[in-house]
């Protein structure tokens, strides 16, 4: 009898260790970019501030960094994912880096093409400055179009000037060293009503942008899988939260944007819809979406989705959290 305890004593001994073994587990390091401060990389942000990337056994740093840069660093090594996909695309469509998109985050545009007060119109812009992040990132692109659309050639008409993330660039019109700028929100709010900047178009209705997600190297999904999974389990519950809490989600934003909440909140209700459920955009979203890049870039065709996106991990995610 006294053996048979002896046993059980051991057996709960052991599990004890076991369990503890497991608790004291380092959480795994991952750094995560972004390219700017805006309600773009908000999933980021919940799954940080809520505590989604630790119960993936993950210890995120996620850092802010201009999209060319962090395609460098994620090619070393550095960074693990990077958040700005659009400019990943046009990088592979450019010169076929080893990526993968595997989710999107964000399908539409969320800029407004914001000038200084004197200016009433875009064509009035002609032979001004234009502030952006990225040269031929997604922001770039979608002052470019709305400049076309009014007749004039963004490529000869105006300066394009990198002139830091989207608060960097409301400061710059500010002091008038551009006069132009595509501004996401918080930052559009803010330009109209601190600053009386003119709202002179958007581009948030006007066609599928693959803008904001996940992208990682090549290398990094055929040897890390499993982290690539975590990584999208976390960033997907956040994404939950964000169509689920609009008051949750609206107090996040406000903490790391560092802006009032009827701003944070007014940003929200003006991006929500612009925000895919799933992280997997529609094979017709997709296929506009290339179409678009190839006749701004003036490729002899569209590239084929399987050469840049990998839904397959984000499905499985999906189908595991209950999210259709």
């Amino acid at each position: 009898m006294i053996g048979k305890y002896i046993l059980i004593f051991l057996f709960l001994l052991t599990v004890g260790f076991a369990f503890r073994a497991s608790a004291q587990t380092p959480a795994e390091k991952v750094v995560i970019s972004f390219p700017s401060r805006s309600i773009a990389s908000i999933d980021l942000f919940i799954a940080q501030d809520l505590g989604f990337f630790r119960e993936e056994g993950l210890e995120p740093a996620v850092v802010q960094i201009r999209g060319n840069v962090a395609i460098s660093a994620a090619l070393t090594g550095q960074v693990h994912v990077i958040n700005n996909v659009g400019t990943v695309i046009r990088a592979v469509e450019r010169g076929d880096v080893p990526f993968r998109v595997m989710a999107v985050s964000l399908k539409r545009n969320l800029f407004w093409l914001v000038a200084r007060p004197e200016f009433g119109s875009i064509r009035e812009l002609k032979g001004k400055v234009l502030g952006t992040t990225t040269f031929g990132g997604s922001q770039h692109m979608a002052a470019a179009r709305l400049v076309r659309k009014a007749g004039l050639d963004p490529d000869k008409d105006l300066t394009v000037v990198v002139a830091g993330d989207v608060p960097a660039q409301l400061q710059s019109l500010v002091s008038g060293a551009i006069q132009v700028a595509a501004l996401s929100p918080p930052t559009v709010i803010l330009a109209r009503e601190k600053f009386k900047m003119r709202i002179l178009g958007s581009t948030v209705d006007e066609y599928a942008n693959l803008q904001n997600g996940i992208a990682v190297t090549e290398t990094l999904l055929r040897e890390r899988r499993d982290l690539v999974r975590r990584i999208l389990r976390a960033r997907t519950k956040a994404a939950r939260y964000l169509w689920e809490n609009e008051r949750g989600a609206s107090e996040v934003l406000a903490k790391y944007l560092n802006v009032e909440l009827p701003v944070a909140l007014e940003s929200y209700r003006l991006s929500r819809a612009a925000f895919t459920v799933n992280g997997v955009p529609t094979a017709k979203e997709v296929d506009e979406f290339l179409k678009m890049d190839a006749e701004i870039l003036k490729l002899p065709k569209p590239f084929s989705p399987s050469r840049i996106f990998d839904f397959t991990v984000q499905q499985s995610v999906n189908q595991e959290l209950g999210i259709k």
